[in-house]
């Protein structure tokens, strides 16, 4: 496995989740919460982009339970271009069609109301996402 840091957004026309993983491409950590409809949004990913210096990029697809795509997996599969175009870095879609959900269990569980979740579930969600790239890589390495 390729050595250096991931980051994977989960991406929503409101917000967007940012996790990043170790150097080691092992353990995936919750980094921010951005607001998609900021004018400063891909500046602030930028930023984001040159503290991390990432090897690769996962960016969630909700994709419907039937796994056809929907308004909100177009949406982002237009970010996932723009990111790949904007920074010169690999970026590749990972299906989360249920990160939220778990993210909002795992929350849920901790304790948390849905008022006091809201900028925590997308970064909880990213970090699932990012885990699903991870283990991708592993897998096509033929490691688990």
């Amino acid at each position: 496995m390729l050595k250096g840091r991931r980051l994977a957004f989960d991406f929503g026309t409101v917000r967007i989740g940012v996790a990043v993983s170790d150097l080691e491409a092992i353990i995936a950590s919750p980094v921010a919460t951005l607001n998609a409809q900021s004018p400063e949004m891909w500046i602030l990913i930028a930023g984001i982009i040159e503290e991390y210096s990432p090897v690769t990029i996962y960016i969630g697809n909700p994709l419907h339970l039937s796994g056809q795509s929907s308004a909100s997996s177009t949406n982002s599969e237009i970010f996932a271009r723009e990111m790949e175009e904007r920074f010169n870095i690999p970026t590749t879609l990972i299906d989360e069609r249920l990160s939220t959900v778990m993210a909002g269990a795992q929350l849920k569980a901790s304790g948390k109301n849905s008022k006091q979740a809201r900028k925590e579930i997308d970064q909880i969600a990213a970090v699932g996402i990012l885990e699903q790239g991870l283990a991708i890589e592993r897998q096509a390495e033929g490691r688990t």
